[in-house]
């Protein structure tokens, strides 16, 4: 029935199943109004909503469907007792899918930060943020301590209710230091998701994924970069100073100040500027691992101040 609060629910799994078996001529995933037709209703005694029948090929006598309402339980079904074999297609995503059996895996690890999304597959504005989450996964999928999650909250309700889930979506951010969790109530546009997240962690990422312009950099050494640059005549001692600063800090970026003054010295004045397009170009070629593409940005950073 349009107007039944179930039904509604179930909607989002009834159309992954449809589609499951779109491809499959021998299986037919169907729905009929019995509230707007309730003589077809009555004839097959249904009297409460959703009701859900199986029918055999050739037979007008169903039978009832009693097991769970997910996609996974009703292909289950439908696999079992038709033959045929329907798969539930679901597009990539860089948002961690949470259960009832990983939650606290995933959540609790004290080790990384998550952020949460409990939705529900039927809500509007769940489904209007969708996009604009999927985008901020992935603009930290290269951050293996930042972990942004979602958790049907609608099917598995315990946890939901344990973390105090009473409308859709409710975000919660359960940080390193605090895994009892606390409400996210910042914008829900992609760049207030970055700039929360940014602050919280201390990752220097903008919308998309790639570094900000300041990662990897130390102000003392942007400083002698261009002292470098500016005064020839003092090179050996700018350089002296910056290897001084770098074997002080736990950071392999503090060191690469030192060797692009070094670059500078053995080819000249144009490296830092050469090397800026050969990293263009190799980053245009589209061949740069995901892994890899943070050692590309921050050295581009960093060539930048020569």
């Amino acid at each position: 029935a349009p107007w039944c609060g179930h039904c509604k629910s179930m909607i989002p799994a009834y159309d992954e199943l449809a589609e499951a078996f779109s491809s499959v001529a021998g299986v037919v995933i169907a729905k009929v109004d019995a509230d707007q037709y309730r003589d077809l209703g009555g004839r097959f005694g249904v009297s409460g909503f959703p009701t859900l029948k199986y029918f055999v090929a050739g037979s007008t006598d169903p039978s009832d469907y009693s097991g769970g309402r997910t996609a996974e339980d009703m292909l289950k079904f439908i696999n079992e007792k038709s033959g045929f074999t329907g798969r539930i297609k679901r597009a990539p995503t860089a948002v961690t899918v949470l259960d009832d059996f990983n939650f606290n895996k995933v959540v609790m690890d004290e080790t990384k930060d998550v952020l949460v999304e409990f939705y529900a597959p039927w809500c509007g504005h769940c489904k209007s943020l969708a996009p604009t989450y999927e985008k901020v996964a992935a603009t930290y999928r290269n951050d293996a301590d930042i972990v942004i999650a979602n958790l049907d909250a609608d099917k598995y309700r315990d946890v939901a209710q344990k973390y105090e889930v009473t409308g859709f979506p409710t975000i919660k951010y359960f940080p390193k230091d605090n895994k009892a969790g606390e409400d996210y109530s910042a914008g829900r546009g992609e760049a207030d998701f970055v700039q929360f997240i940014n602050e919280r962690t201390g990752v220097k990422r903008v919308a998309g994924g790639a570094l900000a312009e300041d990662a990897g950099r130390f102000d003392l050494l942007d400083a002698l970069a261009k002292s470098f640059m500016q005064d020839e005549d003092l090179r050996e001692d700018t350089m002296k100073r910056a290897q001084e600063f770098a074997d002080q800090q736990d950071s392999k970026w503090a060191s690469y100040y030192v060797k692009v003054m070094q670059k500078i010295l053995d080819k000249g004045n144009d490296f830092p500027a050469t090397e800026l397009a050969r990293l263009d170009r190799v980053l245009a070629s589209g061949s740069v691992k995901d892994s890899m593409l943070d050692s590309f940005y921050t050295r581009k950073n960093i060539l930048k101040m020569f």
